[in-house]
């Protein structure tokens, strides 16, 4: 017995080094990078040797450069703008095909508006910018800012489908300026009392000033169809709904989440919002989500440049508290978590600017920005490659050969005959519900026993390249009755002091909404799918909340509110 336990303890630790061994690895595959303000985009192996490059011609690349697959390749542009000046500029963005042929060549740069930093390209073809717009000081004083007087520079985020050589439609766009509030000025409409009770808006007296939030990077979620952005000004990632339509992005409700365009999650400094936490970012870029088919897929990263201490730049990994489309808080505290789960320190210090990749064997790929570093490490945090640039490189990203000589292909749609819900063909097949992996949902039809938004994930031939289809919004009749509803439903306390429980375990996997009538039946709000809401801002007296289910039935209930 004792030679088969040693036997036993020598295999397991012949295997532990075996993968250690196998860990210790770099990705295999090809990384992309483009120095800031040159005009050649390369592709470099493992072993720094270059296996492709692009020779631009006009303008020099701004800031970013991404892969699509088939090697297509997207970069943001310097394109000089008359009003807005500092860093980093483009006013420009074009798509280039593995040839080097340009494909697209789309400005958007005026006296009011300009892109700047980031881009991010889309599963659809289209491509999300970043842009400043003009703010006068008139209309920053009647937003109610007390904290700056003077012009402004706040961010748009827009989504624009090509549609030409030069030409393009904006599908979709949202705008930081219709999420705000303010708790100085009581005759601006976006005046609360409580900034800390409403962290889906932008206190727009946190750090005022002219550049106010200077987003620096954007990324996209297909599964959740969200954004996320990052703020190098305010030191804070967010999150916001994709799914609106644009007014409904200027609005606060409607979407997946059922709130509208605002701020669906923040994370990195709890005091923006006036909330009590630790801060964690000191000068973040980079917002983006953890791809599947790595390590920690779904959690959210940001470069945190001076995250260690003033010398010390680093990498953060967190998970945030996902609950549907929506993500969980405790009114009036900061969101979670309390800091990160993974850190990956970058061996130095970068400034300002850059990015990181979570690769699939586990991997961190490093673009230390202004200093011109790339790095892979381990997880164990060892230093497996580094390159020295000429020149400062803000993001950069490693591609399987597959990848880049494989396009994608065509965006799976989804169908419906009663319960049985069935996609496009393909070669495999995953399927969500309202953003959560279905275990087990693997083959191309999928039996539905619950109300909900579905997403289907395909790939192509080959494997390596994988697609998802827009949300599918399915109903299946529960036979849930007026009677259960009334019975099932609870809502708590009554009399409130503003914010209300709603109990609706009874609609579990069912789209409701929740309405809000004073007495005299005047609708003063309305939610969807959500478990509070908060009356602390209505004048005291009895209010009428109904629920209404998907699937028919609804019941109304009365509650008291007393501050």
């Amino acid at each position: 017995m004792k030679n088969l336990n040693l036997t036993t303890k020598l295999l397991m630790l012949i295997s532990f080094f075996i993968f250690a061994t196998a860990a210790a690895q770099q990705s295999p595959g090809y990384t992309l990078y483009s120095i800031k303000n040159s005009t050649t985009t390369q592709l470099i192996d493992t072993n720094s040797v270059v296996y492709h490059t692009w020779t631009h011609t006009g303008d020099p690349t701004c800031y970013s450069s991404y892969l699509m697959p088939g090697g297509y390749l997207w970069r943001s542009v310097t394109n000089p703008s008359p009003t807005f000046m500092g860093g980093p500029i483009s006013g420009q963005v074009q798509k280039i095909d593995y040839a080097g042929t340009l494909l697209w060549d789309f400005v958007y740069s005026t006296t009011t508006y300009v892109t700047h930093h980031d881009i991010c390209p889309m599963p659809n073809g289209n491509v999300l910018l970043i842009a400043y717009e003009l703010k006068s000081a008139a209309e920053v004083a009647a937003a109610g800012c007390s904290a700056f007087s003077g012009i402004m520079w706040p961010d748009k985020i827009i989504e624009v489908q090509p549609t030409g050589a030069t030409t393009g439609t904006i599908v979709w766009e949202w705008h930081a300026w219709d999420h705000l509030v303010q708790n100085t000025n009581a005759s601006a409409a976006n005046y609360q009392t409580s900034i800390v009770n409403h962290p889906e808006l932008l206190n727009i007296n946190y750090g005022a000033q002219k550049d106010w939030l200077h987003m620096n990077g954007v990324n996209y979620n297909p599964i959740l169809d969200q954004v996320t952005f990052t703020s190098h000004n305010l030191n804070e990632l967010y999150v916001i709904d994709h799914s609106t339509s644009t007014a409904e992005a200027a609005s606060h409700t409607g979407g997946n989440s059922g709130k509208g365009g605002d701020i669906l999650y923040r994370w990195g400094n709890p005091a923006a919002y006036g909330a009590t936490g630790t801060t964690i970012f000191n000068v973040v870029h980079d917002a983006h989500w953890v791809p599947e088919g790595s390590p920690n897929a779904g959690s959210l990263v940001g470069y945190n440049n001076k995250g260690i201490s003033g010398t010390a730049s680093c990498v953060d990994v967190f998970t945030p508290p996902v609950s549907g489309y929506n993500y969980s808080l405790t009114l009036g505290s900061a969101y979670t978590p309390s800091t990160y789960s993974f850190r990956q320190a970058s061996g130095g210090l970068n400034t300002n600017e850059g990015g990181s990749q979570q690769l699939p064997n586990g991997n961190t790929l490093l673009s230390m920005g202004v200093s011109g570093y790339l790095k892979e490490f381990s997880p164990t945090g060892t230093l497996l490659w580094s390159k020295t640039l000429t020149g400062g490189c803000a993001k950069a990203f490693r591609y399987t050969d597959c990848y880049i000589n494989n396009a994608a292909p065509a965006t799976p749609t989804i169908s419906a005959a009663g319960n049985i819900l069935t996609s496009s063909a393909a070669t495999t097949y995953q399927w969500y519900l309202n953003g959560a992996l279905i275990s087990g949902a693997t083959n191309q039809t999928y039996n539905a026993t619950v109300s909900g938004i579905y997403v289907v994930r395909t790939t192509d031939i080959n494997g390596c390249v994988k697609v998802y289809s827009d949300g599918f919004n399915f109903s299946f009749v529960t036979g849930v009755s007026e009677n259960n509803l009334a019975d099932g439903i609870i809502i708590y306390p009554n009399p409130t002091n503003g914010i209300v429980t709603i109990d609706a375990s009874i609609l579990v996997g069912i789209n409701y909404e929740v309405h809000i009538f004073d007495l005299v039946g005047k609708l003063v709000s309305t939610e969807k799918n959500v478990s509070s809401i908060d009356l602390s801002a209505y004048e005291n007296g009895v209010y009428i909340i109904k629920i209404t289910s998907e699937t028919g039935g609804s019941v109304s209930k009365r509650i008291s509110l007393i501050k």
